[in-house]
């Protein structure tokens, strides 16, 4: 008999799910609350021909059957570019990362660093229990203090002491005494970013990678769920429509989901509760000049830098914007379980504007052709000391009760765009198995 297996959510994860169940004898049906399928893949086209993405999306990955589909999803009609990433920090630019590119900083701080970094080089690590302790094992005390110290305030809203290090893979370069002396001798250095050219699709920003993949697959939008009851093999949304199912796969976020699953036992309520993740403003910003950075991202390691990080869009594509302009997004995080956002996203637009100019990114005079804000309730999860055992249990749950889950907000990792392709993938597999 033809089983149905419902997917809730429709973002790359959601359809990654729907792609591995495509060729099987099931009746899938895709939910979204919202009106449209993306999820944070989404693109955004503002007034005058500016496209802005969910924030920044590239694709880096060497997974070449995914090259593959995506590609063909624009009919190879996408953008191959060079990575160039910066780091501003009181009044100075720097190559990334900044620890191999600390040429002209202070003297004695450079000094420092690099006898703290040669000091470690004769000392034997122990296994740190923290991220701080990583970082002050990796770098030495002043520029962990310094640099990372502070951005991990900015970005992950938590100190580095309060963070594990199961998320740090390549992220975190940690070079060679010779790169480092290297690197504060001389601008000239090589490109270590674990992303040395990415991918990004010639038009439509981003989700242009997602359109083939919706074809042929039922959807139902404007449906957000409100109970799930596993007993009954039931969903129940807003709408008061409610469905049966045989097997369902979600990347509702899991904070979100547990507390809809009726019977989910206070155990595992509280264990979800505990999961963090920042929320992130995002300003987008249009220009009446041609060329405003040499980068694609810029990182920014002072604390009253309203931001943590610029990206360009019109980098990414010559069609993200009108000729002779261009466009950035600023992203300013915060968290309910640590930085709570107690205001609009729209007061946030004139301060990113006064720093914009401060660090030289924006000339005064610039004229502003577009300016827009907007808020994302999820966007990085948070590797917080409380994240694995409290993972640990909801996701046992889950399994128990037979409910697949994938992408960043159900595996609760931190995935790039192929890793949560191939989660939905997975999670499929997972239900076929169990049906």
């Amino acid at each position: 008999m033809t089983k149905k297996i419902a997917i809730l959510g429709t973002g790359m994860a959601g359809l990654g799910a729907a792609h591995r169940l495509r060729s099987e004898s099931a009746d899938v049906v895709m939910f979204d609350k919202h009106t449209s399928y993306g999820g944070v893949t989404t693109s955004l086209q503002l007034p005058g021909g500016f496209t802005f993405d969910h924030g920044p999306h590239v694709s880096f990955t060497k997974d070449e059957r995914i090259q593959q589909l995506l590609a063909d999803n624009v009919e190879g009609q996408y953008e191959t570019i060079q990575y160039y990433v910066n780091n501003y920090w009181e009044g100075r630019w720097m190559t990334h990362p900044v620890q191999n590119n600390m040429h002209g900083l202070p003297v004695d701080l450079i000094t420092t660093i690099v006898c703290e970094f040669a000091a470690l080089a004769q000392q034997e690590r122990p296994s740190p229990v923290n991220y701080e302790e990583w970082l002050r094992g990796s770098y030495g005390d002043t520029f962990t203090q310094t640099f990372p110290m502070v951005y991990t305030q900015k970005y992950h809203t938590t100190p580095a002491a309060n963070m594990t290090t199961d998320w740090i893979g390549p992220r975190m370069y940690r070079p060679s005494l010779k790169e480092v002396v290297h690197g504060a001798l001389t601008k000239a250095t090589a490109n270590i970013h674990y992303v040395t050219h990415f991918r990004y699709p010639s038009r439509g920003g981003f989700m242009s990678y997602l359109h083939k993949f919706t074809e042929g697959v039922q959807f139902q939008f404007g449906h957000q769920l409100v109970k799930l009851r596993p007993k009954e093999r039931r969903l129940v949304f807003a709408n008061g429509v409610e469905t049966s199912y045989d097997g369902v796969v979600s990347s509702i976020p899991l904070p979100d989901l547990i507390p809809l699953i009726e019977g989910a036992p206070r155990e595992v309520q509280d264990a979800a509760h505990k999961l963090a993740c920042t929320t992130v403003v995002l300003v987008n910003i249009g220009v009446a000049r041609a060329d405003i950075s040499p980068a694609h991202i810029s990182y920014f390691y002072d604390p009253q830098i309203v931001f943590s990080r610029l990206s360009f869009p019109y980098k990414m594509s010559p069609n993200n914007m009108p000729a002779g302009t261009s466009s950035l997004q600023a992203e300013l995080y915060f968290s309910t379980k640590y930085r709570p956002l107690t205001t609009s996203p729209e007061q946030f637009i004139e301060p990113v504007i006064r720093d914009l100019v401060r660090c030289g990114v924006l000339d005064a005079n610039d004229k502003i052709l577009v300016k827009q804000a907007m808020k994302l309730d999820y966007a990085n999860i948070i590797f917080d000391l409380d994240r694995s055992p409290a993972l640990a249990i909801v996701h046992g749950y889950l399994t128990e009760i037979g409910v697949g889950y994938c992408g960043r907000y159900g595996d609760w990792g931190y995935m790039w765009t192929d890793e949560s392709f191939k989660s939905g993938e997975r999670a499929a597999e997972t239900v076929l198995k169990a049906l």
